[in-house]
């Protein structure tokens, strides 16, 4: 299940960005999942979850948003859905796509910091890792 280094990968990048910050947590995280990324959401969430325990992201809640796939035809200029499994032939022409456009983002696109006060606890990995 690569969606646990997906998460890993997260929670790592929201942990640094969050100590370049000076914040002490996080309260959500959103990431925009393109539907032919290979990632299941539901997953990442279970991931997700595993992923955050001991670091300023316990807690955290975790959205995300699907970003359809959509291809355009450099012949005729067409965009469309490409839907899943992908449709990479232009209805209008019969040529082949030439650009895909969307559906293979990966990205956090949003983080919501805690009140210092809601910020979690440090657990003594969460200590360990920073020594």
């Amino acid at each position: 299940m690569h969606e646990m280094s997906v998460a890993l990968s997260v929670v790592d990048q929201v942990e640094r960005a969050a100590q370049s910050r000076g914040m002490a947590g996080v309260r959500a995280v959103r990431v925009d999942i393109g539907e032919l990324a290979g990632v299941v959401p539901d997953s990442l969430a279970f991931c997700f979850e595993l992923a955050c325990a001991g670091t300023v992201l316990e807690g955290a809640a975790l959205t995300t948003r699907p970003v359809p796939g959509r291809a355009s035809c450099a012949p005729c200029g067409r965009d469309w859905a490409t839907g899943m499994p992908p449709d990479m032939v232009c209805a209008a022409c019969g040529s082949a796509a030439t650009e895909l456009l969307a559906g293979r983002e990966l990205q956090i696109t949003e983080v919501h910091w805690a009140d210092p006060a809601e910020a979690p606890v440090p657990t003594r990995a969460t200590r360990l890792k920073e020594s």
